[in-house]
Formats: C-alpha cells, structure tokens, sequence
C-alpha cells in the first residue's frame, strides 16, 4: 500500500524536462529536452504499479508503467519527462493531486524506464 508517504520517503531525486522545439541553420525544426530551471533535483518516490494496477492499465491500453510521486505543485503537464539515474520516465497521463496522511501530493503516471536520449 502506499498510504501514509511521510516526505522522507521521497528519497530519490529526478529531473524534469519539457520538450523544446529549435530551428537549425536550414530551418528545420528540431526537438530536445531541457531540464525545467529549479526541478533539477526534485524529491520523488518512483513506483511500480501493482498488478491489479498493471492489469487495469492494460485494459485501457495506456501507456501507464509505474507512478513518480512528489510534492503536490501546479506547474507540470502530461508533456514532460522526468530523469532519473539516466533512465527517462515519459509522462503517461497528467499528473494529479493526491492526499494522504495529512500531506498533498502530486501523483504523476509514467511509461516504462527507457535509456534517456538527448
């Protein structure tokens, strides 16, 4: 069960990215990510679904794979990815606020842990 997250159980840190669109020398568009200034380090808890979870995702046919959970904010859409350890957690659904024990938290759905790429 995840009831009951004091914060001290946010102990990994992820960074936030948002997609950005440049143009080259030729004028073709090219996109990136870039690390959201401020969400470098966020604290997370980065967690699996369970297998109730899993399956009722899959009868949706969603993308959904696990859930990052933070401190509840407003600023993030289902169009960011968060980084952590060199893994890329593409953001599977908009995120959503969550309270428990007392505390408000943001409960972001994410895809499956993919190598990040630039």
């Amino acid at each position: 069960s995840m009831s009951g997250i004091p914060a001290g159980r946010l102990r990994q840190r992820i960074a936030i990215q948002r997609k950005i669109e440049e143009r080259d020398s030729n004028g073709a568009v090219i996109e990136s990510w870039q690390t959201i200034t401020g969400l470098e380090a966020v604290p997370a808890e980065i967690s699996p679904l369970s297998t109730r979870e899993f399956l009722a995702a899959q009868a949706q046919q969603a993308e959904v794979r696990g859930r990052i959970r933070i401190r509840y904010r407003t600023d993030l859409d289902a169009s960011m990815r968060a980084i952590h350890r060199g893994l890329s957690y593409e953001f599977a659904g908009t995120p959503f606020q969550d309270a428990e024990a007392g505390m408000i938290w943001l409960t972001i759905p994410v895809g499956e842990g993919v190598v990040a790429e630039p």
